[in-house]
């Protein structure tokens, strides 16, 4: 599979990088390649959506754009999780403050007034638990948990629908949060060509361990991807990183399980917690959620896309602004706009960050960065077969580019959503064959007169070996 265009190394290379949700809006192949060329890298398939020929259908057309547009995409599988909701009922129930209520999993509400829901939730609530319905427009407190029903004090009153979401920000589910119907959707993933899994409502490091066990049997290369949506998992931040291989911050269900007002610190810890482990990180929910229906951003959509690109983010991701909205494609447009108007404003004060030396991995990546910046080199190019050479120099935020190439198609996919890494791909068999730097001109990837950094290994496609450095003029 050729995925090999030439690069661009000018100011409009985009180091921040963009996945876009596909949903009715853009369930064709002209949409998914308009997205692609718009700027999107990677693509979430939204598995709480969707039938799995839906979505083996737009992974092909994905690959099939990928392929056409000369560009590495990865597909995201968001898995849907314990998503605890309310059962069925007719119409709108409407509850006030101070009311008590009753809610059990086999609950009529026409019959016996039990507001009926659809997980057992009684072995795992107890007195005190704060308990919040339909994004939070509802708020209560369990009084009591006994048969198998739950008697809950409104503190917030208001209307509440069939189906609506709950949201309980003082349960720990403990480890059944893979659902019968995710384990499922990853045996479709794990045939499908999927680049990343993202796991759903995360409580704790065990979750992630479960998950990654389950893609082991079934010979799944998926990488996994923590979403940050429960206050649980936000108590445990640096562990559930170390044994994730990437982090979301999903900051829609995450804020009704905090306080509103400590998302952006949130935020701002697990973005400094994922680059400190080489790890992408993503920004998601309602970055141009007016765009849904508008043509234009708010000015503070504009920001919070600035923001995040000040801090040094992977990726921003799009929801309902490309799953559902009205202007799917000027959505990314915008965002890429934003992106690279940002990363030119901020490149001339932009500084290299100081680092500790914790390994010899880190110190090559830590060398390979000061030194493109010392000799202002056009580029950083890392050979690497897992990725990892590329992410962990990818980790050190340099504002120089970084061409990764690999012989291995999932590497380059996965790469796709890594801060400020161009992906390649070239036959293993023509490893030895060529200088690295001279297949990179052949293929007019780079220019007579470019200077780069290259890290590679004395093994060139074998995992775990780089450990040379050095410095090249590209010439005739």
């Amino acid at each position: 599979m050729d995925i090999n265009s030439k690069i661009n190394l000018n100011e409009n290379y985009k180091r921040t990088k963009i996945i876009a949700t596909i949903g009715p809006s853009t369930n064709s192949y002209d949409a998914i390649y308009r997205l692609i060329k718009a700027g999107a890298n990677g693509l979430r398939l939204n598995f709480s959506h969707g039938t799995h020929q839906e979505k083996e259908q737009q992974i092909n057309w994905i690959r099939e754009a990928s392929k056409e547009l000369k560009k590495p995409v990865s597909i995201i599988q968001d898995l849907q999780g314990p998503k605890i909701r309310l059962g069925d009922f007719n119409g709108v129930i409407e509850l006030s403050k101070n009311q008590v209520v009753v809610l059990g999993i086999n609950g009529d509400y026409l019959k016996d007034h039990v507001i009926p829901i659809q997980f057992d939730l009684t072995k795992k609530l107890k007195r005190g638990d704060r308990l919040f319905i339909f994004d939070g427009r509802v708020k209560g407190v369990v009084q009591s948990v006994k048969d198998k029903l739950i008697y809950l004090k409104i503190e917030t009153g208001g209307q509440i629908l069939s189906r609506k979401g709950i949201n309980l920000p003082d349960t720990d589910l403990g480890s059944e949060i893979i659902t019968s119907k995710d384990r499922a959707d990853l045996v479709f993933g794990s045939i499908h060509d999927i680049d990343y899994v993202a796991q759903s409502f995360v409580q704790n490091v065990d979750n992630v361990r479960s998950l990654k066990k389950i893609l082991t049997s079934l010979n799944s290369r998926a990488k996994v991807i923590v979403k940050f949506e429960t206050k649980m998992a936000t108590l445990n931040i640096p562990e559930i990183i170390s044994e994730a291989d990437g982090a979301m911050v999903a900051r829609g269900d995450l804020a009704y399980e905090v306080l509103p007002e400590a998302v952006p610190k949130l935020q701002k810890d697990i973005v400094k917690e994922a680059i400190k482990q080489s790890k992408p990180v993503i920004i998601a929910t309602q970055m141009l959620f007016s765009m849904t229906t508008s043509e234009s951003p708010t000015r503070a959509e504009v920001s919070d896309i600035a923001n995040a690109v000040y801090e040094r983010v992977d990726c921003l991701m799009l929801s309902d602004e490309t799953a559902s909205g009205n202007h799917p494609i000027e959505a990314v447009k915008l965002m890429k706009r934003v992106i690279l108007y940002t990363e030119k404003a901020i490149k001339n004060d932009f500084k290299e960050q100081t680092y500790e030396e914790e390994d010899v991995r880190a110190a090559i990546s830590i060398s390979v960065v000061k030194l493109a910046s010392q000799i202002h080199a056009k580029a950083i190019v890392a050979e690497t077969k897992s990725g990892a050479t590329a992410r962990n120099i990818s980790s050190k935020r340099t504002f120089t580019p970084i061409i990764a190439v690999t012989n291995d198609m999932a590497t380059a996919n996965s790469l796709a959503i890594v801060y400020g890494v161009k992906s390649y791909l070239r036959p293993a068999e023509k490893y030895a064959a060529t200088k690295l730097t001279n297949w990179l001109k052949l293929n007019n990837i780079l220019n007579k007169g470019d200077l780069v950094v290259s890290a590679s290994g004395k093994y060139p496609g074998v995992v775990g070996t780089t450990d040379t450095i050095k410095v090249r003029l590209i010439e005739d």
